[in-house]
């Protein structure tokens, strides 16, 4: 099965930049996601994998063959759309069959692989139902089916969850995932959903602008983030402005507004230069009252809202910040609007990223 190289790619639409010197693996048999806000470019990097635009500098490898001038009827995919694009006159069947009859396979040899990929995507029972009879969840089903049974070995998906309810979709994305590890497939994922890339991929690129911020595990992403805009993408941090006051090799010290200070770990970040502290919500400990701990900051919750299985308090600290912390439902000992409070900042879990150069905080974590 294909890894993927992408070498250098760029592409431009007119005067925008589409695609800004790209450069990626996928591995062999990976199920690998590209996530960011629309716009980014992620459709834009799959279209060129799949063959449907060429890019205008680089080099696009599927294996070990350069695809740039290969046709992508030629690079043994399977493309999955966000619109199902299944053909409305035909059959669940006809249409899954359609790619091996079209290929030259025999019909008996097609039969076969109709039969065992609607089988796989359990609508063995539906095969004689055309599109308009069929739910979103099922089409997508005949959609994924369809570019299986034409022999690919690169599975691409183009926000292919989008049209579907949260719930079918939340069953349909484990499904997808099952039958390309199964069948030993290499797949990538388009989505701007950070909770889906998070729940099925082996590794995450995210991109924003046309470029790629990071590439890792939705481990490494979530608990490394090597940017602002990664740390505010994927899942949820708080963020405080201040200037690095000292520190170690471990531990710098970083001052916020009103002289508070914390620690963190350690940034890449100079002494007396601007900063920005990054914590996620359900790291942060909330203590009650008002008392005087290490690395904490005194506090009243604003707001409260329950969520089910956590509790999220808004608390406004002495400096005037607003900070969010999330904790479980199920812990108990549950706080009150206007109560005081001290927020106790973890020191391996709370991170130090330089100041965005010639724009805001506010204008480093847009998603425009």
């Amino acid at each position: 099965m294909p890894e993927v190289r992408i070498v250098n790619v760029s592409k431009k639409f007119g005067n925008i930049i589409a695609l800004d010197n790209i450069n990626l693996t996928i591995r062999d048999q990976e199920y690998f996601s590209l996530l960011g806000p629309s716009g980014c470019g992620k459709t834009t990097l799959l279209r060129l994998v799949a063959g449907l635009i060429e890019p205008d500098s680089g080099e696009i490898y599927i294996g070990d063959r350069l695809v740039n001038d290969v046709p992508p009827e030629d690079r043994d995919i399977g493309f999955v759309f966000q619109t199902f694009a299944l053909f409305p006159h035909m059959t669940a069947w006809d249409n899954v069959t359609y790619g091996p009859k079209v290929k030259g396979f025999d019909m008996a040899e097609a039969t076969t692989i109709g039969h065992e990929v609607l089988e796989m995507v359990k609508l063995h029972e539906r095969l004689d139902a055309y599109p308009s009879e069929l739910s979103g969840g099922m089409m997508q089903r005949v959609a994924v089916a369809r570019a299986l049974a034409a022999g690919a070995k690169l599975l691409l998906l183009d926000e292919a969850l989008g049209q579907l309810d949260a719930k079918v979709r939340n069953e349909i994305r484990y499904e997808i995932r099952k039958m390309a590890k199964d069948l030993n497939l290499t797949g990538i994922h388009v989505t701007h959903d950070q909770s889906e890339a998070m729940a099925i991929s082996d590794r995450i690129a995210v991109m924003r602008k046309g470029k790629i911020l990071q590439v890792g595990t939705p481990q490494e992403l979530y608990m490394k983030p090597e940017s602002i805009f990664v740390a505010h993408f994927i899942g949820e941090s708080n963020f405080l402005e201040g200037y690095v006051a000292g520190g170690s090799k471990s531990k710098v010290v970083v001052e916020i507004r009103e002289g508070l200070k914390i620690q963190a770990s350690n940034g890449a970040v100079e002494e007396g230069k601007q900063a920005v502290l990054s914590v996620r919500p359900e790291t942060l400990t909330l203590e009650r009252g008002s008392k005087k701990i290490q690395n904490g900051i005194q506090g009243t919750v604003e707001r409260i809202t329950f969520e089910g299985p956590n509790m999220r308090y808004e608390v406004r600290l002495e400096n005037d910040s607003l900070i969010v912390v999330v904790k479980s439902t199920m812990a108990g000992n549950w706080f009150n609007i206007g109560e005081a409070v001290t927020v106790v900042f973890p020191v391996e879990h709370t991170r130090v990223f330089p100041y965005p150069e010639n724009r805001s905080l506010k204008e480093e974590i847009s998603v425009g």
